[in-house]
């Protein structure tokens, strides 16, 4: 184990600092300074070994937390990137992204700060890309088997990776120009830049996945082209379609769905030249929606120069500690401050929009709003609370339904569940045989975590269809929900 008596001596938390406000603001970079190691290695030392990790629970990886901690406070860095890419492909994307249910459910957290896993978990891969421990991994022989993955966001990455190590050939169709899905355009830089993107999909390709980008599915090529070129197909298409606000005045000019926002200004901030995108400039700008999209609007609108930026949730502001109702190990719904809200903006609870109100042109000029108290059915409006607030620009950043159903959904007659995502069974196998399912398109919106979960588990499943035989790991059943997420 690390240091047994760490948790003893080291017994707060101790996380690399985040870049000045004021100096962030002005640029895309990610907004975190790199931690000395000896203080990342002495948090790593406060890990106790458990007899029964509870990390383990809250990661569906299955990542062997205890053992790099232990490996990382020891500075054995090569064996500690070996332990961790045993379960994990893409480290480095969710070290940066994923909120750690790993960390809620550490249990040191039971009455102390819990081990800071996510830090200790990006810190290992970053040191192993500098010491040059992340080769390709290319395989021996190849099996004659050929593999279509559509997306290339985290879950069709890690499928294509698991499948191309197996020794399948395997290609990524993706419709935008670069491979990365939402980690390359839905995510902020600020967040994490895309050189770290793109430094795995270099290693990928090396190892020999091919990447079709700019190849839209169902269009440019049919669903019954895509079975007969290839002998399975994973569908790793996200869940992609925005949940919308049914008020009078959605249809006004500067009311934005927020992943028609994110991407062109995202490509902007990469110094691409974007036709007629939507900035925040001098506006004053309502985001509706409090969850991480809404958060990365934020920063964006910040960083692109809003005149006022206020954000909008219809549920009660969290507490500080767990709810009653969500004990350890649960991940639990508290009030959380990203690093876009220590920029700017203003957060409103329990209020909720009944218009959006327009000019003589056309375009958005404010949002009638009114507070809402949780009743037994859900938001109920308390009288006399109405009031406007002015806007030039609305993002709506409500979560997902689901994947897209035409085009190549309806081209393969794939099922739909009950909850809008694509059906499939307990081996990742839609209703049509040979199409795979794997990430948000079969689970419905949810973590990178899961995701990358499910692209390994899927590519398991796929590997086995084709050659009759187990022989990668299965992270998940797809029939598992995460608790509290």
């Amino acid at each position: 184990m690390a240091d047994f008596r760490g948790f003893l001596t080291t017994r707060g938390r101790e996380l690399p600092a985040r870049r000045p406000v004021d100096v962030r603001i002005k640029d895309w970079h990610e907004v975190y300074e790199e931690q000395a190691e000896a203080e990342l290695r002495r948090q790593a030392g406060r890990c106790m070994d458990c007899g029964i990790p509870f990390c383990h629970s809250g990661c569906p990886l299955g990542n062997l937390i205890p053992e790099w901690n232990d490996l990382a406070w020891r500075g054995h860095w090569h064996d500690a990137i070996e332990r961790l890419h045993a379960t994990n492909n893409f480290p480095e994307f969710t070290g940066r992204l994923c909120p750690a249910p790993c960390e809620t459910a550490c249990v040191l957290g039971i009455n102390q700060p819990a081990v800071t896993i996510k830090q200790v978990e990006v810190r290992t891969i970053e040191e192993a890309f500098g010491r040059g421990d992340v080769p390709p991994q290319i395989p021996d022989r190849l099996t004659g088997k050929t593999v279509a993955v559509v997306g290339s966001g985290p879950a069709g990455l890690a499928a294509a990776q698991q499948l191309t190590r197996a020794g399948h050939t395997v290609a990524v169709y993706e419709r935008a120009d670069r491979p990365g899905g939402l980690l390359r355009y839905g995510i902020p830089e600020f967040k994490m830049e895309k050189r770290i993107v793109d430094r795995r999909i270099q290693q990928m390709q090396a190892e020999g996945t091919r990447f079709r980008c700019g190849v839209d599915v169902g269009t440019e090529i049919t669903g019954g082209e895509l079975r007969d070129r290839y002998d399975a197909v994973v569908l790793a298409t996200g869940s992609t379609v925005p949940r919308d606000l049914p008020v009078p005045g959605r249809q006004l000019d500067g009311v934005v769905q927020a992943m028609d926002f994110l991407p062109p200004a995202n490509r902007v901030a990469l110094g691409e030249e974007v036709a007629e995108h939507v900035t925040a400039l001098d506006k004053d700008v309502i985001i509706i929606g409090g969850g991480d999209t809404g958060a990365d609007c934020l920063g964006t609108a910040i960083r692109q120069g809003a005149r006022s930026v206020t954000s909008l949730e219809i549920m009660p502001r969290p507490g500080a500690e767990r709810p009653e109702g969500q004990p350890w190990p649960t991940y639990p719904t508290i009030f959380r401050v990203a690093s876009a809200h220590e920029e700017g903006g203003e957060r409103l609870y329990s209020v909720s929009t009944t218009e959006i109100i327009g000019d003589e042109e056309g375009r958005v000029s404010g949002l009638r709003v009114q507070e809402v108290t949780l009743g037994a059915s859900g938001p109920e409006p308390v009288p006399g609370t109405e009031r406007v607030l002015p806007a030039q620009l609305v993002l709506l950043a409500m979560g997902f339904l689901g994947p897209e159903s035409e085009g190549l959904v309806d081209q393969l007659g794939l099922d739909l569940d009950e909850r809008s995502g694509l059906e499939r069974d307990g081996d990742y196998m839609s209703s049509v045989p040979g199409v795979f399912v794997a990430g948000d398109a079969g689970r419905g919106q949810s973590l990178i975590v899961w995701a990358i979960a499910e692209g390994r588990s899927a590519a398991s499943a796929v590997d086995a269809w084709l050659l009759g035989e187990v022989r990668l790991p299965r992270a998940i059943d797809p029939t598992d929900r995460p608790t509290g997420l």
